[in-house]
């Protein structure tokens, strides 16, 4: 992607937005010590922020105050971190480093990193129900957003995408079947964070519709991507071993259907979700240079 500075701007100024928020909820927790470090660890000043940054820009488009928004996207990152977590546990991918430091798990132990996990995720939905309460926001918009964020990272989500792909290893698959662990393992949780922004603000069917297929297209494109930069990306850009894949034996986009092919599925899905955006006009301008930005990133 050309370097256009005022979107790499705007992405930074959203970020620390997030990253502030982010410090705000979890700066309150102090015991146990262990529990807490282990939880603050993995989500403070750590991360692109992609999803809550999705959710905010999502809102941003109908004019939604960043306040009703901001805990919900914070919940959603503190959702994600959960599944990074328990996704490096040996177990699972066994992976020594993540967001370029040693895993949670290698810093302190298996068991204090499950449950740092699990706590991120039950603050996530403290989070997200406390705040609704104190604000002004309708009960039926909160649970709306709330129901779609624990629908796309429980069984039909994250969480059945991580099995299917873990019952894939060390076998070959078919493309469809992919295509479902990269939907639900990575794409659910990106869906979700656009989706809950809709939830949240005045958007009409046809909103939904078409924002909807931007989210399916970058949340496929994000995971190939990863796929592809598992095999040409840089650790000290990535933050985490490059080849993982391939010694693992895992299936790939490009282990599948090769390197080329790919990379042309990476540019349509892009294209796709870029053309869903046209109603919007300028208003849209920061979500499609995101798509961009998301199919050419080298971290």
């Amino acid at each position: 992607m050309k370097r256009n500075s005022d979107f790499f701007k705007e992405l930074e100024e959203k970020k620390i937005l997030v990253d502030n928020a982010i410090n705000y909820y979890f700066s309150k927790y102090s015991f146990p010590k262990e529990l807490c470090d282990s939880m603050r660890y993995s989500i403070v000043d750590s991360g692109k922020r992609i999803r809550p940054i999705l959710t905010l820009s999502t809102a941003e488009i109908f004019d939604t105050p960043i306040d009703i928004v901001m805990p919900f996207a914070v919940a959603i990152e503190a959702i994600h971190t959960y599944t990074l977590i328990h996704d490096d546990l040996p177990a699972m991918d066994n992976d020594d480093f993540r967001r370029g430091k040693p895993t949670n798990h290698k810093v302190f132990g298996e068991a204090i990193a499950i449950l740092a996990g699990d706590a991120l995720l039950t603050e996530a939905f403290n989070i997200m129900t406390e705040e609704t309460i104190n604000k002004k926001i309708t009960f039926k918009k909160a649970l709306l957003a709330i129901n779609e964020i624990s629908k796309r990272c429980g069984v039909n989500g994250v969480v059945g995408g991580q099995v299917v792909d873990i019952l894939s290893e060390n076998k070959k698959i078919d493309l469809t079947t992919l295509e479902y662990i990269h939907t639900h393992k990575t794409g659910a949780l990106i869906l979700a964070s656009i989706k809950v922004g809709l939830y949240l603000s005045k958007a009409t069917k046809r909103d939904f519709k078409n924002l909807t297929k931007y989210g399916e297209c970058i949340g496929l494109a994000f995971q190939i991507m990863d796929d592809i930069l598992d095999i040409e990306g840089d650790f000290k850009k990535l933050g985490k071993k490059t080849g993982a894949d391939i010694s693992k034996n895992k299936n790939t986009y490009p282990s599948l259907i090769g390197l080329a092919r790919s990379k042309e599925i990476l540019k349509d899905l892009t294209d796709t979700a870029i053309d869903n955006l046209k109603p919007y006009g300028e208003k849209a301008n920061f979500l499609r240079n995101f798509a961009l930005y998301l199919s050419s990133r080298q971290n």
